[in-house]
C-alpha cells in the first residue's frame, strides 16, 4: 500500500512545481510589460507610487471581504515580530516600485532591465546562503556565466549602475522575505499594502488639497488608468508569492530573466533608448546561462519522471 502511493506523491509534487513555474512566469511576463502602462501615465513617480499602494490595498481588502478571510489577522495582531517583518518587506517593495516608476519615466528602461538581470543573482545567493538550497554543478556553471555577463554589462555602462543595483537589491531581498514568510500570498501582500496605506493616503490627501493631484486634474482616462494600478499591481505579486512557495528560490531567480528581456526589447525597439552593440556580449552570456540552467532542470525533471 505504501509503495503504491509513491507514484501519486511524485505526480503531485511535479504538478505542484509545474503550477509554481507557470505562476512565476505569469508574474514575470506582466512585470516585463509594465513599462507600457507607466509610460501612459502623466503623474509624477511619487504620486504613481501612492496610487499603486492605495488601490492595491483597497483591491486586496475587497478580495478578503469577498472570501471572508479574516482569521489570519488575529495571529498578526498577536505577533509584533510578524508585523515588523511585513513592514520591512513592504518598505523594500515600495522602494522597488518607486525606482522602477522613476526609471521608466526618465527613459531608462534599459537601465531598469539590467537591474532585473542582476536580481536573479541576488535571489540565488539568498537561496544558497540563507535558505540552504543546494545547487548542482551545472547550476553553478549557469550562475557563473550569468555573473560574468552582468560584470561585462556593468563595465560597459562605465559607471556604477545605481538604478539596476537598487532594483536588484530591493526585489531580491523582498523575494527572500516572502519565501520565508508565515503568511500566505494573499494575506502577506494585503498586510504589506495595508501597513503602507495610511502614509500613502495622507500624501494623496495633501496633493489633493494643494491642487497638485493628477487624479483630479488630468481627466477621466488618467483617473481610470490610476485606478487600474490596484489590480495591475496586486495580481502579478500574488502570482509570484504563490508560485515562489512551490519552487526553489534559485529556480524562481533564473525565471526572472523573462521580465528584463521584455523590458530590454521595449526600451530598444519601442522607445529607441541607447544600446551599444558591445553590450550584446553581456546579454548573450546571461541568455546562455538561462539556457544552461533551464536545460539542466528539464533533464533532471524528465529523469525524475522516468524513475
Amino acid at each position: 500500500m505504501q509503495r503504491s502511493l509513491l507514484p501519486d506523491r511524485r505526480t503531485g509534487a511535479l504538478s505542484e512545481r509545474r503550477n509554481g513555474v507557470l505562476a512565476v512566469l505569469g508574474a514575470y511576463s506582466a512585470w516585463g510589460l509594465f513599462p507600457l502602462y507607466f509610460k501612459a501615465l502623466r503623474a509624477q513617480p511619487l504620486e504613481v507610487l501612492v496610487h499603486r499602494i492605495v488601490w492595491s490595498a483597497l483591491f486586496l481588502l475587497a478580495i478578503n471581504a469577498w472570501q471572508r478571510r479574516w482569521d489570519w489577522l488575529r495571529s498578526v495582531l498577536r505577533s509584533p515580530r510578524l508585523i515588523l517583518g511585513s513592514l520591512l518587506s513592504a518598505t523594500l517593495l515600495s522602494i522597488n516600485w518607486f525606482v522602477y516608476i522613476w526609471a521608466v519615466g526618465e527613459s531608462r528602461v534599459v537601465d531598469a532591465s539590467l537591474g532585473y538581470f542582476i536580481t536573479p543573482l541576488v535571489q540565488v545567493v539568498f537561496g544558497v546562503v540563507l535558505l540552504r538550497e543546494a545547487l548542482r554543478p551545472v547550476q553553478w556553471l549557469a550562475l557563473a556565466t550569468a555573473a560574468l555577463g552582468v560584470v561585462w554589462l556593468t563595465l560597459e555602462f562605465g559607471q556604477l549602475p545605481w538604478v539596476g543595483l537598487a532594483l536588484a537589491a530591493s526585489f531580491g531581498s523582498y523575494a527572500a522575505l516572502r519565501k520565508t514568510a508565515r503568511l500566505g500570498a494573499l494575506e502577506g501582500l494585503a498586510l504589506e499594502t495595508w501597513l503602507l496605506f495610511p502614509l500613502a493616503a495622507g500624501y494623496w490627501f495633501w496633493l489633493a488639497r494643494a491642487g497638485a493631484s493628477s487624479f483630479y486634474e488630468d481627466g477621466l482616462a488618467q483617473r481610470l488608468a490610476l485606478l487600474a494600478a490596484g489590480p495591475l499591481t496586486s495580481v502579478p505579486l500574488l502570482l509570484f508569492a504563490a508560485g515562489a512557495r512551490r519552487i526553489p528560490l534559485s529556480l524562481a531567480g533564473v525565471l526572472q530573466y523573462v521580465s528584463p528581456t521584455l523590458q530590454l526589447l521595449l526600451g530598444i525597439l519601442i522607445w529607441h533608448e541607447p544600446f551599444q552593440p558591445s553590450k550584446l556580449l553581456g546579454y548573450a552570456l546571461i541568455w546562455l546561462a538561462l539556457l544552461i540552467y533551464s536545460g539542466e532542470s528539464l533533464w533532471v525533471w524528465r529523469r525524475g519522471l522516468a524513475h
